[in-house]
């Protein structure tokens, strides 16, 4: 391997930038690689956006949110001609194998390039939702999870001292990972996840229960993808690239709880600040081991492979395994948080 291409698609998130300085400087000192950074993801090669990457380049990354090389939600095969598209950057810049950085669906495309035109690419799971199947964890969910935490602390206080119902809205498109771990960790008295299904009767029952004990707050956290209660809509309009636009939820689900039990309710969606800037310790960390496993799989000819964690050790699993399901949120876990509720 004499160029290794790497870029950063999807949604962005902590740690990013801990991964690509990783796949640089292992291409560089210890596989003699030159590396060529893709802009804006899947873009940059459509578009044959590139830049070199060295050591100098990646020095002082390590702590930054978001990433260097920009982003983007265009797919080769939706918004091109799949491999057709890339071939010529790709020639271009002698690209002989190429690290992907991202979530199941730009891991999925790199797939499907992989099957299709025989890209020679490594896969690296990228997603503050924890969701990717074959790998215990996700850089970018540990400082997800601290953010969300540290806000439902800051945001139970003032429910105590105004009386309120206080609902936080985190992250989860599909699978509740940061509700439950949050939730957990901040003691909330009520987590709603995607994975399983809630009835706001229920819920406004335990409300009420504190209150009579003389709790006279509440605090429930709720997944961002959860549904709606019945008979009620959240606008979730479609952006350019297809997706919905998640959020708003608990707007609705707090409508429900209010009217169940009559108390003062309000709603704070946390949003974007779960994935913005300076990732964890434990973040920085999980991304460099998977940056220099992936600059060892592309040198070694590992290709249609992603890195992995599997307890304490990184490995290597076919993108075929990895993208064949989302991972949700085990039941053990939910029973757990459930131990907690009122």
């Amino acid at each position: 391997m004499n160029v290794l291409g790497v870029l950063t698609a999807g949604g962005d998130c902590p740690g990013l930038n801990a991964v690509i300085r990783a796949v640089v400087v292992r291409a560089a000192e210890t596989h003699d690689a030159e590396v060529v950074g893709i802009l804006n993801g899947w873009e940059g090669l459509m578009e044959g956006r590139t830049r070199p990457l060295d050591r100098d380049d990646v020095r002082g990354i390590l702590a930054r949110g978001g990433t260097i090389l920009g982003t983007s939600r265009l797919d080769p095969y939706v918004h091109g001609d799949g491999y057709d598209s890339l071939r010529s950057t790709i020639e271009a810049n002698d690209i002989d194998a190429l690290v992907v950085i991202g979530g199941d669906g730009t891991l999925k495309t790199a797939m499907q390039l992989y099957d299709d035109g025989g890209l020679p690419v490594v896969g690296v799971p990228k997603t503050i939702d924890n969701d990717i199947a074959a790998t215990d964890i996700t850089f970018g969910f540990d400082t997800a999870v601290q953010i969300a935490t540290e806000a439902i602390d800051r945001i139970t206080t003032t429910a105590e001292a105004h009386n309120r119902v206080m609902l936080v809205e985190v992250m989860g498109r599909t699978k509740g990972w940061i509700a439950a771990y949050a939730g957990i960790a901040a003691g909330a008295d009520a987590i709603l996840i995607p994975e399983v299904e809630y009835d706001p009767a229920a819920i406004a029952r335990i409300i009420r229960k504190r209150h009579r004990r003389g709790h006279t707050y509440s605090v429930v956290v709720i997944a961002e993808g959860v549904d709606p209660p019945a008979g009620l809509e959240v606008d979730q309009r479609i952006d350019q690239f297809g997706f919905k636009r998640l959020g708003g939820v608990a707007y609705a689900v707090g409508q429900e709880l209010e009217r169940h039990t009559g108390f003062e309710t309000r709603v704070t969606v946390l949003g974007h600040l779960q994935r913005g800037g300076t990732p964890s310790a434990t973040d920085r960390v999980l991304a460099t081991r998977f940056g220099v496993a992936a600059a060892d799989l592309a040198a070694e000819g590992k290709y249609g492979m992603m890195v992995a964690v599997r307890g304490a050790e990184i490995s290597a699993v076919p993108l075929a395994e990895a993208c064949a399901s989302i991972r949700g949120v085990p039941p053990e876990l939910y029973d757990v948080a459930e131990t907690f509720f009122g």
